[in-house]
């Protein structure tokens, strides 16, 4: 925008490139701002120029478009329009993020940038919500990662949010070919499998901070489709900051983790493996044990 010169950018990550939406950080705070005048001319969506774009940054910053999608479907100015936008990306990001990860093959590529274009137009035109303003907090207070913050709470926003909007929740979990019950551990897991951190924990946020930015997400009155009271935005965030899935916090109230424990989610300590949910059978020879001492008795 210098000397009135337009914007004409060529992205290079999936994001906010179409948006007239821009973020500033002045000490310990960190806000969103609309301006047309930051709203590029044109953008050149190449797939090509994506081939040497290393995993690290192709994963997070998908998900973060997802997280555009996601939030440009429970905003407050959301229309039948920027929701047709919206689904679409998700759907495509559900289907081809994956690939573009493990695969520099500019096909994958191509349709997550499609994707990222279709909610950055989405997002753009109805503004943020309380996905976007609670990973604002976390840039601001504890100079934590763009792309990376948001890749790492959407789970866990979508979890808290879905008994607020669950029509909207359904659309999504449709448009993205799961269960609505699983959204958020299919979001999870989506995320997992393109290199997202395990939990804020992972990027630098501390315990402390994660109570401090959720006193300040109740003080600063976030717009959100639920209401912002202090136990259970601090229990979600405080989830977000383990990292793990919600199969997993199940299984850990039911019952205390024990060596070759493999519930969902991620890997912990005093764990050995976990298998994308789905609860595992014990392995063969211990299968065999376990039926000859079931019959001695």
């Amino acid at each position: 925008m210098a000397g009135g010169r337009p914007l004409e950018p060529a992205p290079r990550a999936r994001s906010r490139t179409s948006t007239p939406i821009y973020g500033l950080t002045s000490g310990t705070g960190k806000k969103t701002a609309r301006d047309r005048a930051a709203l590029p001319k044109i953008v050149v969506y190449d797939p090509q120029l994506l081939t040497a774009l290393p995993a690290s940054i192709v994963g997070p910053s998908g998900m973060n478009a997802l997280a555009y999608c996601a939030e440009a479907l429970w905003a407050t100015n959301h229309d039948p329009i920027t929701d047709a936008l919206a689904l679409d990306g998700a759907g495509r990001l559900q289907r081809f993020l994956h690939r573009a990860y493990t695969t520099t093959d500019p096909a994958p590529r191509g349709e997550v940038l499609i994707a990222a274009c279709l909610a950055g137009v989405a997002l753009g035109t109805v503004g943020t919500s309380v996905h976007h303003a609670l990973c604002h907090l976390f840039g601001g207070m504890c100079d934590a990662p763009h792309a990376e913050t948001h890749a790492i709470v959407l789970p866990y926003i979508i979890r808290y949010l879905q008994p607020a909007i669950p029509d909207i929740m359904a659309r999504l979990a449709e448009a993205m070919k799961c269960d609505p019950a699983k959204l958020a551990d299919n979001v999870w897991s989506l995320a997992r499998s393109v290199g997202t951190p395990t939990g804020l924990r992972a990027i630098g946020v501390t315990r402390d901070q994660i109570d401090a930015v959720a006193e300040a997400a109740v003080a600063e009155k976030l717009v959100s489709p639920r209401p912002l009271d202090l136990q259970p935005i601090r229990s979600l965030l405080h989830d977000a900051w383990n990292g793990e899935s919600e199969g997993t916090q199940c299984a850990q109230r039911r019952r205390l983790p024990t060596k070759g424990d493999t519930s969902h989610g991620l890997t912990h300590p005093a764990r050995d493996r976990s298998v994308h949910g789905i609860q595992q059978p014990p392995p063969r020879g211990r299968r065999k044990a376990l039926r000859s001492a079931m019959s001695a008795s």
